[in-house]
């Protein structure tokens, strides 16, 4: 049974960066793709950056230009390195891969 778990979340100043972790547990990612996404406060869910290999990402919309999918095949594991958040990245943070979805991580950025 696969398992998605992210962590990394926390408060941070607005300028800051922050990295979150997705581990995956009872499933190879291989080539499979892997995605963030993020919910803000009374909004929709959004895709931040999808991602194949250590090599292939697609970095789309609120994040684009301020974060980068660091891929780890061997350990299963795709990070999300975050830098110059706003208050408005305030969001859970979400991984999903293999047709599962973690439960979340906050991240709350004040100005």
């Amino acid at each position: 049974q696969v398992r998605v778990v992210e962590s990394g979340g926390g408060l941070v100043q607005a300028g800051e960066s922050l990295t979150l972790s997705c581990a995956i547990f009872g499933g190879a990612i291989d080539n499979n793709a892997v995605d963030w996404y993020r919910q803000p406060p009374g909004k929709a869910r959004e895709l931040v950056a999808r991602n194949w290999s250590p090599d292939r990402t697609l970095n789309i919309g609120p994040l684009k230009g301020r974060a980068q999918l660091v891929r780890d095949n061997l350990r299963n594991r795709v990070d999300l390195q975050m830098n110059n958040l706003q208050p408005e990245d305030t969001a859970v943070y979400l991984c999903s891969a293999l047709g599962v979805w973690g439960q979340g991580t906050q991240v709350t950025v004040s100005s």
